[in-house]
């Protein structure tokens, strides 16, 4: 079920937080790794380190630069390009998600439960919030949004911290202990609320649409959790997400609309391109489906039961790390392995991100290392 909290549940009960995680079953055997004829050369130009990565977090792209986190504190500005810190600071608080930025701004939670904002390696302003986050703030419009455990989105100062606007929901009793989806689309802010897709005004938090992508369906409430993923593919006003272990659909983001949903068994994000998008199953089966239609394109399955991440699309290849600490490069018309490489041996535990020319990967032990291709 997922490189971390896979099979972790956060609880909401009289106002408390318990983490519910029920016991790791056998997990079924990896495939063996299909022979393949290398079309790919990828070179490792450089690597860094940060403190280990064993919660839901995600790495900015900014431009030639990275900003990341671990869990244990430490929060970086890298420049891609050559490894080298921009900045770096210890926050002395573990660190439950981000990390946000719009360039200017950084911004984390902690596992306190503080949304804290940074500038130029410096910590500028810190806000209590009433419950646990496991999505990266996003930081844009001169605010920094955040999305809580509780469903509540809420809009901060970016400058002062001050609480400018909240949006919630009705909370169901479970939700996923990982990053849920809280992103910019024109002049909209999107959040998922359980399994629908909502646009709302980033000025004062109202719904200008709201949309299902993703239904209740079970008998008890762990079955019927359906909480959208981080991790959605935008091209123009498609707008493509996943339902956890439900559904993939895509949206017309300018008014809303569902243009397609297609069961889909996945609990990581989806990539896109003008005509396709790509996912991992909860297996990893990794697919392709039209953007258009939703209809299936090509299904890889020979790195079945791997523990992939989400993917990347990296020129034409689509790249995805594993619970092994592999790299596997797909051929991005037909799912074809062009290229593996080996990383430090744990868990590619955040998806890989592309800044510049430079592959960007980061372990779970906090090994980040910078790759390019020839």
């Amino acid at each position: 079920m997922g490189l971390f909290l896979s099979r972790c549940l956060t609880v909401f009960a009289a106002a408390a937080l318990v983490s519910a995680c029920s016991s790791t079953p056998d997990k079924p055997k990896p495939a063996a790794l299909p022979a393949f004829t290398a079309q790919l050369q990828v070179n490792k130009v450089w690597s860094a380190k940060v403190g280990e990565v064993t919660t839901p977090l995600s790495v900015a792209v900014l431009g030639q630069s990275v900003a990341l986190a671990s869990s244990q504190g430490d929060l970086a500005l890298i420049d891609a390009q050559t490894g080298a810190d921009v900045w770096r600071l210890n926050l002395k608080d573990r660190i439950q998600a981000g990390v946000g930025s719009d360039g200017q701004r950084f911004a984390v939670v902690t596992q306190n439960n503080e949304l804290v904002t940074i500038e130029a390696g410096r910590e500028i302003w810190r806000q209590k919030l009433q419950a646990s986050s496991f999505t990266s703030p996003l930081v844009a419009g001169g605010r920094v949004f955040v999305l809580t455990a509780d469903r509540t989105a809420l809009a901060f100062d970016g400058a002062s911290g001050q609480r400018l606007w909240a949006q919630q929901r009705n909370a169901e009793p479970l939700v996923l202990r990982q990053a849920g989806v809280l992103a910019a689309w024109n002049d909209t802010l999107l959040v998922g609320f359980e399994g629908r897709l909502l646009g709302l005004n980033p000025q004062n938090g109202l719904p200008r649409w709201e949309s299902l992508v993703g239904s209740s369906r079970g008998t008890n409430e762990v079955e019927r959790l359906v909480d959208l993923i981080s991790g959605l593919s935008r091209q123009g006003n498609s707008v493509c997400v996943r339902a956890f272990q439900t559904s993939v659909a895509c949206l017309d983001a300018s008014r809303g609309a569902v243009q397609w949903t297609r069961a889909a068994q996945g609990h990581t994000g989806l990539e896109g391109d003008a005509t396709q998008i790509y996912g991992s199953e909860s297996d990893s089966k990794v697919m392709a489906w039209s953007r258009q239609n939703g209809q299936p394109v090509w299904t890889q399955d020979a790195l079945r039961f791997r523990g992939l991440s989400a993917p990347l699309l990296m020129n034409n290849a689509l790249v995805a790390g594993d619970e092994a600490g592999l790299l596997h490069f797909l051929a991005r018309e037909d799912g074809k392995v062009l290229q593996r490489l080996n990383t430090d041996g744990t868990a590619v535990s955040v998806r890989p991100v592309l800044a510049g020319q430079t592959l960007v990967v980061v372990n779970r032990s906090g090994q980040i290392t910078g790759y390019r291709t020839e």
